[in-house]
């Protein structure tokens, strides 16, 4: 069925959010085929001052710990149709075209059950490996995709420092090497701004100082232009050692055909995911984006739209991802993060608009699966109306790294408290 909408969903302020996000790219493909090392700001007077430095990237971690692969669903997904509260008989009254019918949903009990796109996902919902938490999300609400995501990823509440909770989580952690906190894409999100460096890498087989000889000239003559000890000047030497280092990623095969993903950007990086994380390079924290989640018009049916496009993409990939990490995959967690959650009710074209509570999902090693999890709250039918919060989003996060890290919770996310969720072993 064609979709009745064609224009775009006209959000301002995500298109804000994407352009600063991109914005924070510093270093091209001219030094290491996009591949940078990001650290804080030289001169630490801006918070959109991004900068090059870093660590050796002969420190490397050990390469058969654990790692975290944070997905991060841009544009605000809608909670409540990935993970439908079919038992609240609000969602069918205030969704009368877009609620999904019980009849079609998977792994139902008796209040919630997955959207039929997130088929792929299903056997590892069986095998207990994947868990969803409801009603997430942060203490208080936040519409503005730019300030939610700022917030959600610095998770520290009042804070002025401008640290991300993973870069925090990566200065708990042993080993001296950029490689270990890694951003695929062309940006490092705010969750990894801070003290500690990070790796940002586009595609993995472009991780490589570009025009570098066999002979090293182009490389001896870099370290030569940027051999002094001012930070960008270590920076750049970081770079590109971090690119060599990378080499083995480069060198390890993508996924058999068995493991095929999906041709979209999510398919992509989770595949250079994979490749990273098999090459022992000692990597422990990825970051990867899929966007287009800020459905204000057109997220559709079971037989159209943008609800279905991009669930049934995030279930293919990350079901080839595990599938394609093999042995590995016990040692990988994967969890999804949005901004915030939609409106209970839908809007007149077939969308919903910013709301407030989520749902996350947890998946891979460690995890308690099979199982729905958080408090539910309960739903109202008026126009405003949101999904309550009942499970800070930090949480999750937390029971997440302390169990597959052992590191402190109030490093990571000082000053909070988190409550028991039960998602991790």
């Amino acid at each position: 069925m064609a979709s009745p909408h064609t224009r775009p969903c006209g959000c301002p302020d995500y298109d804000e959010a994407r352009l600063a996000l991109t914005r924070r790219a510093l270093l091209g493909t001219a030094l290491a085929g996009g591949a940078v090392a990001l650290g804080p700001s030289l001169s630490g007077a801006g918070p959109s001052a991004y900068a090059v430095t870093g660590r050796s990237a002969a420190g490397l971690a050990a390469p058969g710990g654990s790692v975290l692969v944070l997905l991060s669903l841009r544009g605000a997904a809608d909670g409540m149709s990935l993970v439908v509260p079919h038992g609240d008989p609000v969602y069918y009254a205030a969704r009368p075209r877009l609620a999904i019918p019980h009849t079609a949903l998977l792994a139902p009990d008796a209040m919630f059950g997955l959207h039929p796109a997130l088929a792929p996902l299903l056997p590892m919902w069986q095998a207990g490996t994947l868990a969803a938490v409801h009603a997430t999300g942060m203490a208080t609400p936040n519409r503005s995709h730019f300030a939610a995501m700022e917030a959600i990823e610095d998770a520290a509440p009042g804070s002025r420092e401008r640290t991300g909770w993973l870069n925090r989580l990566l200065g708990e952690l042993p080993g001296t090497s950029p490689l270990q906190g890694t951003a695929m894409g062309n940006q490092a999100p705010t969750s990894l701004f801070g003290a500690q460096p990070a790796f940002v890498v586009n595609r993995v087989d472009q991780a490589k100082v570009a025009g570098a000889d066999e002979e090293g000239r182009r490389l001896a003559s870099l370290a030569h232009a940027w051999r002094g000890n001012d930070p960008m000047s270590r920076a750049v030497r970081d770079a590109i050692a971090g690119a060599q280092t990378f080499g083995a990623a480069r060198d390890t095969p993508a996924g058999a055909p068995a493991t095929a993903y999906p041709d979209s950007g999510l398919g992509r990086a989770l595949s250079d995911v994979s490749r990273i994380v098999r090459s022992g390079v000692g990597t422990e924290v990825i970051t990867v984006d899929q966007g287009d989640w800020d459905m204000h018009t057109d997220a559709g049916t079971l037989e159209w739209g943008d609800m279905r496009r991009n669930a049934g993409d995030l279930a293919a990939s990350v079901a080839a991802f595990f599938a394609d990490l093999g042995p590995a995959a016990e040692r990988v967690t994967l969890v999804t993060l949005s901004e915030f959650g939609r409106r209970v009710r839908e809007n007149d074209d077939y969308g919903t608009d910013h709301g407030f509570g989520n749902v996350m999902l947890v998946a891979g090693a460690g995890v308690r699966g099979g199982r729905y999890l958080g408090s539910w709250p309960g739903l109202s039918d008026t126009p405003d109306a949101d999904l309550l919060v009942t499970t800070d989003y930090r949480s999750v996060l937390a029971e997440v790294v302390t169990r597959r890290f052992g590191v402190s919770v109030a490093q990571v996310f000082p000053g909070f408290a988190p409550q028991a969720v039960g998602v991790m072993a």
